[in-house]
This record gives C-alpha cells, structure tokens and sequence, in this order.
C-alpha cells in the first residue's frame, strides 16, 4: 500500500488491474485503518479515471454475494448519494411508485454515510428486516414488484472499510461505486450522480455493456431530478439537457425537497407523500424520478406517458401498496 499511495501522491493513476487488486486486498483486511484511510482521501482529493473506477468495480462485484432474479428483469432506481443537499429520499419512494406501476424493482440501499437518512435507515426505522434469503426476496417481487437489497448484507467483504466510512462521515469512492455494483446485476438502471465529470464516467462505462440505462444529474448539484434547474441525461439514446418544464413540471426550490435533519423526519415525509398527502413539490419530484426510470425501463413509450404511469400509481394507492407487500404487512406505516 505504502508504494500505492506515493504514486497516488505523486499525482499519477491506478490501471485497472491494480485498482481491482487494491479493492480485493483492500475488502479481505490486508491493510491497516490508517492506510485505508489514506487511501480513501487521496480520491476526495482528485477525480477518479474510467480505468480506476471499473477496477473498483470489477472488484466488488467478483467478492459480491449474487442475487438470481434475472427473469424478473428488474430495474435499479439508485443514486451515488454526496451531493451534500439532505433531501428526503427521493430514489427510495420513487422506488415503491415505479413498483406500484408495474415495473419489477430490485432497489440497492445502505445506511447514509455522508447524509441523515440513506434508504436502509428509512426501511429500517418502519421495522423492516433486511434479508440476502433468495425464496424471501423472489416472494417480495412475486408479491410486490419489489425487492430491497440492504448491501452490507451481499458485500460482506466491505465490512472491514464501513467503520472508516462512517467515521469520516463525508461521500468517498465508494459512493460512486453503490449503483455499479447492485448484486443482482440488472440490466435496466436509473442512476443519480453528483456531478458531470461522473455522469460522464458511468456513460462511458454503462456504454461498454448491455444494460438500458439513464444516468440523471441536476445541474444545481443534486444526484437526481431535483426540478429545481435544468437537468443532465445520458442514456442508451445519447445526452440531452431537459428542464422541468419539458416534462410538465414547475420549476422548485432546494427548500421545497429538503428532507430534514434526521431519520424520523425523513421517515414522516416518506409516509406523508405514500398516503398522498405529500406538498405539491414532494409529489413533482418523485413522480419526475418515477417517471425517469419508467421511461429508463420502456424508452418507446416516451417520458410524458412515463412520467404519467408514474403519477397515477402514486395517487391511485399503488406505490403504498407495494410498500405494504414489501413489509407483508407486519410493518405498520406510521410515525409518531
């Protein structure tokens, strides 16, 4: 390690091949708290290349526990999170009305590292029981056209750099590797990254396989469709810059989304917006992510229809039904 971080600090790069034997080595404990420390500074510090990133890549997803639902050709709504803007969980609902609507969902989660509230938090605090069982996950989209993939669980191997996170509290590479490793491997995924330079990486990555894939970046710095600026999409079909309006939205605030300053609060804006009794910005921002990854799953019927299935499962009751299956009705939605 001692000759990787000269090289790192010496402004120079990883190839692939030594990215990935850094991440193995790194996941199996070789190498000490300080260390990984170290190593995970130096790339808050500089970008990260294609190259580095698909070695990282390439690692977790050999050390993954692999989840077999591939007929179920379910779509990934998930968001590298460190955007640093604390919204509510826009990827996590988005998820339960996309469900709702008929697409099957296997949605990747964790805990926040560098937010309040990550999706496993919320799920968690509602009483759900995280499980890497594959009869019990096959029975959740059998049931609800969802499947929750608490990560920790089906990346054993990182439990030795989690504590290090969490004590540094601030977004790492690892927040750009969350939606590249989804231990499922679908092949349809709605991505929300945090800034351009990344958008761009995970095109050029997701280019070089078969997935439908939509990678969403607001340019005001939010890791999805914020509605409050313009917003960037890479996709199969190429980029384009889209503004709300486009899709039928009004422009909003940062005030507007902000999801509070901890889990309860999150957790009573998540239950608000199900029941249908969310603000009227609340319900535009996750029905427009809904509708993304709608229109990322059936590109042909375009956005507008999208975004319209996406409306209709949140006000119908749908996407608080799927998130009642998902829990088999042994987690009572309501925050005190």
């Amino acid at each position: 390690m001692k000759e990787i971080l000269n090289q790192l600090i010496e402004y120079k790069t990883l190839d692939k091949r030594i990215s990935k034997e850094v991440l193995m080595n790194l996941a199996q404990g070789k190498y000490n708290q300080s260390q990984v420390s170290a190593f995970l500074t130096v790339f808050m510090m500089r970008s990260i290349t294609v190259e580095e990133l698909e070695g990282f890549r390439d690692a977790m997803l050999e050390l993954c526990l692999p989840v077999e639902i591939e007929e179920y050709d379910a779509i990934d709504l998930c968001g590298t999170g460190g955007d640093g803007k604390d919204t509510f969980n826009i990827s996590t609902l988005s998820s339960f009305i996309v469900a709702g609507a008929g697409q099957t969902v296997a949605k990747h989660g964790n805990n926040g590292v560098s937010s309040v509230c990550g999706s496993s938090n919320l799920l968690a605090y509602f009483g759900y029981q995280f499980t890497h069982d594959l009869d019990e996950l096959r029975r959740s989209l059998d049931e609800a056209n969802i499947c929750f993939l608490h990560a920790p669980l089906f990346h054993p191997a990182m439990k030795n750099v989690a504590p290090i996170r969490k004590e540094l509290g601030v977004k790492t590479f690892f927040n750009m590797l969350g939606p590249m490793v989804n231990p499922s491997f679908p092949k349809k995924q709605l991505v929300g990254v945090f800034n351009l330079e990344l958008a761009r990486l995970y095109g050029y990555l997701y280019q070089q396989t078969d997935k439908e894939f939509t990678i969403l970046h607001s340019l005001d710095g939010y890791d999805e469709v914020s509605l409050t600026s313009h917003f960037k999409m890479i996709s199969n079909l190429g980029e384009e810059l889209v503004s709300p309006d486009q899709i039928g939205f009004t422009p909003l605030t940062q005030s507007d989304i902000y999801g509070g300053e901890s889990v309860q609060e999150s957790a009573k804006i998540f239950e608000s917006v199900l029941k249908g009794n969310g603000t009227q910005a609340q319900n535009q921002v996750v029905t427009a992510n809904a509708g993304m990854a709608l229109y990322c799953a059936n590109q042909k019927e375009g956005k507008i229809n999208a975004i319209a299935r996406a409306k209709e499962s949140l006000e119908s009751g749908k996407a608080l039904e799927a998130f009642k299956r998902l829990t088999n009705n042994k987690t009572q939605i309501s925050v005190n």
